[in-house]
């Protein structure tokens, strides 16, 4: 049996500290049949010229040098040229173990899935480990796209690319959503009815990097309003998916679109919350209208329920006292 070509994307944007290990952590794998694709995303302390550098160092490695546009174009410009029948993604903090696509390869050919993922871990940039945001599988575990959905929709799945390996053929055409965050999982919820089954793999094969002020993870308080209202629309976005797809998960979809609109309600800055911001007066208005039906949801906790209730009463009442509850805390 022929063995398939992988090609792995990693868009690069003012990295040039950390791209080496990232870089070297992937030709080093046991695996060799890469396409390796930097995307230097518009570099200006001479990321670009390192990319160069690294790709002398092996024939794998293809660089394409871009305007900034952000990761999600810099994934989509590399998706363009990718010649590989499977693609990964890793973020340039990021490294991984040597053997991590060899393991994701093997399951897929294995399991005959078009998607395979591994665990991750996480540390600081001091090297302390952080806890597992997601908690591996104690064994190799095939998940049904529909359970996947709901995991994710639960906030217990993993939907970031870079710990998968995905049948290239399945992404659509500008896969990635420019100029948002949350760009993975509005991807993977569009893709998770063609995927099929997903091979999940216990091993933490993955190695995130916290970095202050990672391009790649950075969450700026003052671009508050499109951080969160990418999120509400996400949820917008899954509720359409659920409908079609798996009606027998609206109140999973119903549980998360609250979810969502309290996270937004709770961390929205005080002097955002005025008659002229339209996102904020939607989501109250959501909540109002659907308190009745929250309060019979089986999945929401009476905490969101107490919260649903006081935000929809009195929203910037709340948000003054639970500030001032942080602060004697």
């Amino acid at each position: 049996m022929e063995t398939p070509l992988i090609t792995v994307i990693v868009p690069v944007y003012n990295i040039k500290d950390y791209l080496p290990r990232c870089v070297h952590s992937i030709t080093a794998q046991t695996y060799t049949r890469l396409e390796i694709i930097l995307v230097d995303d518009g570099s200006t302390d001479g990321t670009g010229a390192l990319c160069d550098s690294l790709a002398a160092e092996d024939e794998r490695i293809r660089v394409f040098h871009k305007e900034n546009g952000g990761s999600s174009s810099a994934r989509n410009l590399a998706l363009r040229h990718a010649s590989g029948e499977y693609v990964g993604f890793v973020d340039s903090d990021d490294y991984l173990s040597p053997e991590m696509y060899e393991l994701l390869i093997k399951g897929i050919r294995e399991y005959q899935v078009s998607a395979a993922q591994v665990a991750r871990d996480e540390t600081d940039e001091n090297g302390n480990p952080l806890p597992d945001i997601c908690v591996p599988p104690k064994e190799t575990v095939l998940i049904e796209n529909r359970q996947f959905m709901r995991e994710l929709l639960l906030h217990v799945g993993d939907c970031s690319f870079c710990t998968k390996l995905v049948r290239k053929d399945l992404f659509p055409e500008d896969a990635f959503p420019v100029d948002k965050l949350n760009e993975d999982f509005h991807l993977l919820v569009r893709m998770l009815p063609q995927m099929g089954a997903v091979l999940s793999l216990p091993k933490q094969a993955y190695h995130v990097f916290y970095r202050i002020g990672s391009n790649s993870r950075k969450a700026d308080r003052e671009n508050f309003s499109p951080v969160y209202g990418d999120s509400v629309d996400n949820a917008d976005m899954v509720w359409e998916i659920v409908e079609r797809e798996y009606p027998e998960l609206r109140e999973t979809a119903f549980r998360f679109g609250i979810f969502q609109r309290l996270e937004y309600l709770l961390h929205i800055p005080i002097s955002q919350m005025t008659k002229d911001n339209r996102v904020y007066r939607k989501i109250v208005a959501y909540l109002r209208k659907n308190w009745g039906r929250a309060m019979t949801n089986r999945i929401l906790t009476g905490k969101n329920k107490l919260y649903h209730t006081l935000f929809a009463i009195a929203p910037k009442t709340l948000r003054k006292l639970h500030a001032a509850w942080r602060l004697r805390a």
